[in-house]
């Protein structure tokens, strides 16, 4: 079982704290600082685990991953193609990824006193799509008696979700003739008449999903029914939802829903994590733009911060920046606000001393001179 929780996870991001300026890390990237002690070019990477190409979790991820790269300079955001949820968490409890997406229901109850992985907000709901084409005779949960079902790959969170329904509905084992199969795969295979069905959970629309309903005539099976017994014999996550006509031209079904989460690492600094959390929110506008789902997000409400050993500038700062949004603790840090992309120059008063010393403030509060973001 994964040590990860829904018990623990918005707890830990509560004390993420408030959020840090922006400009902390423009600072870092000053010319004519050579001579401090830290180095300023020190590049984070932040690999972003996502799941198939043409599910909501990959353009949530690539569109979150631009916005790192274009407003913090010293992060380097990548997307990773993944199986989805469950291989998603298990990057990160590895160390080989930062940030992932998780469904609610992937998440252990009890992960003992420290868990590895926290999240830092609630993005969207998934809704389970059980898809067939329209003159299939798969019309409830129960017709998949003996037919061949993509159940989800290895991996997915889709796969973990269907595994429950199917012995919640005394379909488990070899009662379906199950393959594994990601989305893109799913859809080929039923266009193809390898297989009979298909599940898959994501957001809505689920573009793969929209592609096939436009080609072919389809039918989405009511899952509705369902959600007592999951919640009974497994979870209480799961919630019924609709997904309506409008969303893919199909008559409106009720199913099985499953809240969504963007965790992170829990060794990560903690400062950069309120910075990618605070962009998270911030650009809320952008990320729908690359999938409506992503307007749906709720952060977790942040408390004050932990107080930060690393010296602190003397010295403050005009410019665009609004220190009036920060707290006092973190406003003299704020030395420098150039606005972006207008040629502008810095203005500061400080001495090459208390620069020095500014950079050191501003790599404590983003984390970069804890030894663990080594």
């Amino acid at each position: 079982m994964l040590p990860v929780s829904r018990t623990r996870y918005l707890a830990r991001a509560r004390r993420r704290g408030v959020r840090v300026a922006s400009t902390l890390i423009v600072l870092l990237a000053l010319p004519g600082l050579g001579a401090c002690r830290d180095d300023p070019d020190e590049t984070v990477r932040i690999r972003i685990a996502t799941g198939s190409p043409t599910a909501v979790y990959h353009a949530f991820g690539a569109s979150l991953a631009a916005i790192l790269n274009r407003e913090l300079p010293h992060v380097r955001a990548e997307v990773m193609v993944t199986a989805a949820s469950a291989e998603n968490v298990q990057l990160l409890n590895a160390g080989e990824a930062e940030l992932g997406f998780t469904q609610a229901d992937v998440l252990p109850a009890d992960p003992g006193p420290d868990p590895p992985v926290v999240a830092v907000a609630r993005v969207y709901d998934d809704l389970l799509h059980l898809v067939t084409t329209a003159d299939s005779p798969v019309r409830t949960l129960t017709d998949l008696r003996g037919r061949r079902v993509s159940v989800g790959a290895a991996g997915s969170g889709t796969k973990i979700t269907v595994d429950r329904l199917l012995a919640a509905a005394g379909l488990a084992g070899a009662q379906v003739r199950q393959e594994q199969l990601g989305l893109d795969d799913s859809v080929a295979a039923l266009q193809a008449g390898r297989i009979d069905a298909f599940f898959f959970s994501g957001g809505l629309p689920v573009r793969a999903v929209a592609q096939f309903a436009q080609h072919t005539p389809a039918r989405i099976v009511d899952l509705g029914a369902w959600t007592v017994p999951l919640r009974r014999n497994n979870s209480e996550v799961y919630v019924p939802r609709d997904i309506p006509r409008s969303v893919y031209g199909i008559d409106l079904v009720t199913t099985v829903a499953n809240p969504n989460y963007l965790v992170v690492r829990a060794d990560l600094p903690e400062a950069l994590v309120r910075e990618v959390t605070r962009l998270l929110m911030e650009r809320r506008s952008e990320l729908a733009a690359a999938h409506p789902a992503a307007g749906r997000m709720s952060p977790a409400r942040p408390s004050p911060p932990r107080r930060c050993r690393c010296t602190r500038a003397p010295s403050t700062t005009t410019g665009p920046a609004n220190p009036e949004r920060a707290p006092q603790a973190d406003r003299a840090a704020v030395v420098v606000s150039p606005s972006r992309g207008n040629g502008s120059a810095a203005k500061t008063t400080s001495t090459g001393t208390s620069k020095c010393r500014a950079i050191r403030s501003a790599r404590c509060r983003l984390g970069l001179n804890s030894p663990r973001s080594r």
